[in-house]
């Protein structure tokens, strides 16, 4: 097999990489002690419960897998699900080199009013994760390890991307899909994630946007890029196709709804009343939405189907997702049924099945997070903390960053597929695509 250029510049940007932290300045690794608290502020419980967490978090990427797996034709389904898992490596990487910097490290931005407030994080203020050490930090981890922080955070960075690669399924090239990830990682997720999630971010500190855990960073972003991405790279040549295994989409929701208490749960950063609370309004948003999708599937005339029911129990996950610790059990359930409505109406939109979004990414997760995001903003408790709380404001803000989420999202994602084709054509050959992405892509089947 000729082995052509891109391979080898990738080999040697993962050596580069591999071997460079080695020569990093130790240096570097001593704490700012004016960020961080002493060691004997670390809560046991928390530690335990974010390392638990952590790892259900990282289990949704495989879950992913599964159920993107599933769903695709019987010639595509290992490259859909290596798609996903191949995440866990790639961004990982990305993670530790700069990713973890841009999102949480020292503010970038601008300053309104006298205030500054941050867009981007500074690359230089964790790379290679130096400084990132056994202490508590002040302001976003004060009562468990920073580098435990790092690391949780860094299995949401993961999935964001494994959740784009289901709306260009059965089409792609896989290094161009690599080098698509890592611009987006890069250039969409992180800045995204500090403007939400860092205490001096725009979205957080100026427009007062509450994300529990992630609707707005992850599931809105990915959304958008899948709608992107389903437009640049084009419709399939045969779309209609059997899903090749539902039993994969089954296990792969239930890998997906047990991992997701570590994703809303986990996000309070502390094993307490928050993180019960979100326990709780997951579970219970994702069965009243899988449970509305059914029926609202047999009442417009479509079939009961397994299909159907994992569906709507990810629609409802991604749903309560933003406003998981923010509101009570009993809105929970209206938000599952609500979205898995909306959701539903947009997966059979005669509009959006003109674009080749092949697994209905942008109708599930993309607006799945848009509803929780508004959602959040109506029913959040506090004062002053929604439009049923006081909080016009507050509501009013939510809808201007959801617009400026949107369009920044899905404009940035655009370049990135656009640059991305420039380097390295993104489409795979006709020829490919009739053979399917297993064997042309990877030399692989399913037996």
């Amino acid at each position: 097999m000729k082995v052509g250029l891109k391979w080898i510049v990738s080999f040697s940007v993962i050596a580069i990489v591999a071997i460079g932290g080695l020569f990093w300045n130790p240096a570097a690794d001593i704490p700012d002690t004016r960020e961080f608290l002493s060691e004997d502020k670390i809560v046991g419980a928390d530690v335990a419960w974010i390392l638990a967490a952590a790892g259900l978090v990282l289990l949704m990427t495989p879950g992913l897998s599964f159920f993107y797996g599933g769903m695709v034709g019987r010639k595509n389904v290992i490259s859909t699900m290596l798609q996903s898992f191949i995440a866990l490596g790639v961004i990982s990487m990305v993670w530790v080199v700069v990713g973890f910097s841009l999102s949480f490290g020292e503010s970038i931005g601008i300053t309104i009013a006298g205030k500054h407030y941050g867009i981007i994080g500074n690359p230089l203020s964790y790379p290679f994760f130096s400084g990132v050490g056994n202490l508590p930090h002040k302001l976003m981890a004060p009562t468990i390890p920073f580098i435990l922080f790092a690391l949780f955070q860094m299995k949401f960075a993961v999935i964001t991307p494994a959740i784009i690669t289901g709306s260009f399924a059965e089409r792609v090239r896989f290094i161009s899909y690599l080098l698509f990830i890592v611009l987006f990682s890069i250039f969409i997720y992180t800045p995204l994630c500090h403007m939400v999630w860092h205490p001096e971010g725009l979205l957080n500190k100026y427009f007062g946007v509450k994300d529990f855990a992630g609707g707005t960073v992850v599931h809105m972003s990915a959304g958008f890029a899948a709608l992107a991405g389903a437009l640049v790279v084009g419709n399939r040549k045969n779309p209609h196709h059997e899903p090749s295994n539902i039993p994969y989409v089954l296990l792969g929701t239930g890998m997906l709804w047990f991992g997701w208490f570590g994703f809303n749960a986990g996000s309070a950063l502390s094993a307490s009343a928050s993180a019960a609370t979100a326990f709780g309004t997951t579970t219970i948003a994702s069965a009243s939405a899988m449970m509305t999708w059914i029926f609202f599937d047999r009442i417009n005339g479509r079939s009961v189907s397994a299909l159907g029911a994992c569906i709507g129990a990810v629609v409802g996950l991604v749903a309560i997702t933003p406003g998981c610790g923010f509101v009570s059990i009993q809105e929970s359930l209206f938000i599952g049924f609500i979205t898995a409505i909306v959701s539903n109406l947009m997966v059979n939109w005669k509009v959006l099945k003109k674009v080749d979004d092949t697994l209905d990414v942008f109708a599930c997760h993309g607006v799945g997070g848009i509803m929780g995001m508004i959602l959040t903003a109506i029913f959040a408790h506090g004062e002053k903390a929604s439009l049923l709380h006081g909080g016009i404001d507050v509501f009013l803000h939510h809808m201007a960053a959801l617009v400026l989420v949107s369009i920044f999202t899905f404009l940035g994602s655009l370049i990135l597929y656009k640059l991305t084709d420039s380097m390295i054509t993104l489409r795979v050959s006709e020829e490919s695509e009739n053979k399917g992405l297993d064997l042309s892509q990877h030399e692989e089947c399913l037996q």
